[in-house]
């Protein structure tokens, strides 16, 4: 909003003070109180020596906020509120309050009373009510019946009418009362008072008497009327206010006169006097002298200061005004030669002081004196800046600390867990920052200090917690043993050396998420797995605290399976076994991760070892003599203990033409599950030629195939070789059947084939007892292997109770 301002001042116009611009707002109808929906017509007066230059724009306003502006100076208004009106060369003039009631009953005043003015109060009914009386009360007395003009008039008010006003009435059954209306008559103008001056216009013994009042702002088109007396005698009237005469002490006079004066009204109804006194030379007022208590150039805020202003000559009564720059602080008039005025300091304190005295001649200007109020340093405000939400390592964070109030320079300070990092002193004395590239170490208490020489103040602490991002992780895969096992509970650990907690460690077996778990205080987590052969692989953690996760290197796992119980199987090149022949011992685990290795024995002596690096079986050669009969057996051993193969019995015959050896348990099987002829077909099936020399196990052939618990001979020699003949020699052993064998020419081969039927002489089973009488069959060709085979009750007995880790039990086979 824009505000007009000038400033009030005294100036003799035509030797009469006039008070120069102030607005003043007049009414008509000159009430304050009116009916809700009356109009009531407002003008603003300005002294016609303000606006006779210039067509002025007037303000209006409405409480506080600007209500029009217009180039007329009157305004109608509806609303209730208080008005008041300006232009742009007056002060603002006072508040008019206006009230618009919906009462029934009214009093309406004039909204200013001045001694001397004819005032009406009016009692007003709404058109609605007709009263039968009415009366007017003042300070709660009744004071007048009034009549049908509902009026009561003052004519010439006086303190005496001072008051609370309002006014009643009646109708049938019903009473009404106005509102209350305070009357304070206000003096129209002061007592004046009289001066005496030399004379302006000539230097002689003239001097002028002036008769000084004031009219207020409402009442300037008053005209006043003045008289001057000496000693009790009229000498002047008229509407001037001085009067010029001669200088008593010209000697014209014998002895000191009184002059005092009086001013009216042209009605006369309001007459004040001045004092009196004796004519004396007024001295115009000489330049005065500012000084300070105490003298120093610079106090501090909050202290007090004390300005005197004082002037070695001048007539009294003496203007004595104090300037802090163009601002007016303060104005006494005194009698004295000397004034003080004390302030206490504060920021906006420091600046140049003056002092001016006045006694009518004009004002005098003291010379300047400056003051600098230093501030004390507030305590500062210390804020940590960092790029994102939290602060991570290699942030670089600003510290800016600042002090909003304190006289510069200021020296500031800043402080890691009480310990000094740098100061800066800024020449303005605002804040100041720096920065810092954040570490670990720099987790912590942060404040500053700002020091203006008036005591250092320190923040309030700043905690910083630097978030340190997950580091790599380790994984250790931790297992009971040397080695992971099948069966084992295999922890992975996985760590961080550096992050700060809480970190979450997740676990991946070949990329697929296993599992996480979170560890509040950083450190470490762990995830237990019970291992079975598909866990090998590979494996991997992260480590995750909220600023990207963190993988560790790939750990490869091989889970190792232990060796299962190795079959042994013994190859010969025929059906029997011959001194000089070269048997392959053939050693093979179904299960075991390799390398696996296999060692042979004979009687429980190694004979050799082979390591199968890919898995599989092993073979041995051994080129036999009479002492290789015996029981042999192998091992199987990945690291994970040795197991031991079930022994299988070796007979070697020395006979010249004749070969001992072991009839295969398929045979056995064979005898006891089928009649002869399928006995004799198994056995052409299985008679093979074979070459000397150990090799690898043939797929068709392999140990997998048959029982595990019992050895499994294969290779029996061919047609070309052998031609087997079968018969049971003895029937005595309840468990044992013995199978004769004969071999005879190669010359009689389709014989022994046309009457094979008749070769299996007998077979003795101990459920059943013989089956067929014995029938020795005799040959001059032919040699006789005899072979041992196991019932089947007596050959799973010894397989499930007889063996011993590397000591095998023998199941009972033997091979001629």
């Amino acid at each position: 909003m824009l505000l007009w301002v000038s400033v009030l001042v005294l100036a003799p116009v035509s030797g009469q003070f006039e008070a120069v611009p102030k607005a003043v707002i007049s009414l008509h109808p000159p009430w304050t109180v009116f009916f809700k929906g009356d109009a009531v017509t407002l003008t603003c007066h300005v002294s016609h020596i303000y606006t006779a230059k210039n067509r002025e724009l007037y303000q209006w306003y409405l409480g506080t906020e600007i209500l029009r502006e217009i180039p007329g100076n009157t305004l109608k208004v509806q609303n209730s509120g208080e008005y008041k009106c300006q232009t742009q060369n007056s002060l603002l003039s006072d508040g008019v309050t206006l009230i618009f009631s919906t009462a029934k009953l009214i009093l309406q005043a004039p909204p200013s009373v001045f001694e001397g003015d004819s005032v009406t109060l009016k009692c007003q009914a709404n058109v609605d009510l007709a009263l039968k009386n009415k009366s007017l009360y003042k300070n709660g007395k009744m004071l007048k019946i009034l009549d049908e003009s509902s009026s009561f008039h003052i004519q010439q008010a006086g303190l005496k009418d001072n008051g609370e006003y309002h006014c009643a009435g009646s109708e049938i059954n019903c009473s009404f009362s106005s509102n209350r209306i305070k009357i304070q008559v206000q003096e129209l103008f002061p007592h004046p008072v009289l001066r005496s001056r030399p004379s302006w216009t000539t230097s002689g013994n003239q001097l002028t008497l002036i008769c000084e009042t004031q009219l207020p702002p409402q009442k300037s088109d008053v005209q006043l009327q003045f008289r001057f007396f000496k000693d009790g005698q009229i000498v002047e009237e008229g509407s001037k206010n001085f009067l010029k005469i001669w200088n008593p002490s010209s000697g014209m006079n014998k002895g000191p006169s009184y002059y005092w004066c009086e001013a009216h009204t042209v009605t006369s109804n309001v007459c004040k006097k001045s004092q009196k006194s004796q004519i004396h030379v007024e001295v115009p007022v000489s330049r005065p002298v500012l000084t300070l208590s105490p003298p120093r150039a610079q106090a501090l805020e909050g202290h007090r200061v004390t300005l005197h202003c004082e002037t070695r000559r001048g007539s009294t009564p003496i203007l004595y005004q104090f300037y802090h720059g163009d601002v007016l602080l303060k104005s006494s008039s005194t009698h004295t030669a000397r004034v003080s005025f004390s302030i206490t300091l504060t920021a906006e304190s420091s600046g140049k002081y003056s002092c001016t005295a006045n006694n009518g001649f004009g004002p005098q200007r003291s010379d300047t004196r400056s003051l600098s109020v230093t501030v004390p340093a507030s305590r500062p405000i210390l804020t940590l800046r960092v790029p994102g939400t939290r602060a991570v390592v290699g942030d670089v964070m600003e510290l800016h600390c600042e002090a909003h109030k304190g006289s510069p320079p200021i020296l500031y300070r800043f402080y890691h867990d009480n310990v000094f990092l740098r100061s800066s002193r800024p020449p303005s004395g605002r804040g100041t920052s720096f920065n810092l590239s954040l570490t670990p170490e720099h987790s912590g208490s942060y404040a500053c200090e700002a020091d203006n020489g008036q005591g250092a103040q320190r923040s309030d602490t700043a905690s910083l917690r630097v978030t340190v991002p997950a580091s790599r992780p380790v994984l250790t895969l931790r297992v009971p043993g040397t080695q992971a096992v099948v069966g084992d509970v295999m922890e992975l650990h996985c760590e961080a050396h550096r992050g700060s907690p809480p970190i979450l460690y997740r676990f991946y077996y070949d990329d697929v998420f296993l599992g996480s778990s979170s560890a509040a205080s950083g450190g470490r987590a762990s995830f237990n797995l019970s291992l079975t052969p598909e866990h090998s692989g590979s494996y991997a953690c992260e480590a995750d605290n909220g600023l990207g996760a963190q993988r560790s290197e790939v750990v490869s796992l091989n889970v190792t399976v232990p060796a299962s119980r190795p079959i042994l199987t013994l190859r010969a090149p025929g059906a029997q076994a011959f001194p000089g022949d070269v048997m392959e011992l053939h050693c093979e685990a179904h299960r075991g991760s390799p390398p696996i290795l296999y060692r042979f024995y004979h009687d429980n002596v190694i004979l050799g070892s082979s390591s199968v690096p890919s898995g599989g079986g092993a073979s041995f050669n051994l080129s036999l003599t009479e002492e290789h009969t015996g029981n042999y057996s192998c091992e199987a051993d990945n690291g994970l203990g040795a197991q031991c193969s079930e022994a299988v019995t070796l007979s070697i015959s020395g006979l010249t033409g004749s070969r001992l050896g072991p009839v295969a348990t398929g045979v056995a099987g064979g005898l006891f599950g089928m009649g002869g002829l399928a006995v004799v077909a198994l056995l052409l099936y299985c008679r093979l030629p074979r070459k000397a020399g150990g090799r690898t196990s043939d797929p068709s052939r392999n140990p997998s195939n048959s029982d595990p618990q019992e050895p499994t001979y294969y290779n029996v020699p061919g047609w070309i070789e052998l031609q087997p003949v079968y018969s049971n020699v003895n029937p005595k052993g309840g468990d044992v059947v013995y199978s004769e064998v004969r071999r005879i020419q190669e010359g009689n081969k389709h014989a022994v084939a046309s009457d094979s039927s008749l070769r299996l002489l007998w077979t003795y089973l101990p459920s059943h007892g013989p089956i067929a009488s014995p029938q020795p069959y005799s040959a001059q060709d032919s040699s006789v292997i005899y072979s041992q085979v196991k019932a089947e009750s007596f050959l799973t007995s010894t397989a499930e109770s007889a063996h011993t880790p590397c000591t095998p039990s023998n199941p009972g086979g033997q091979r001629h």
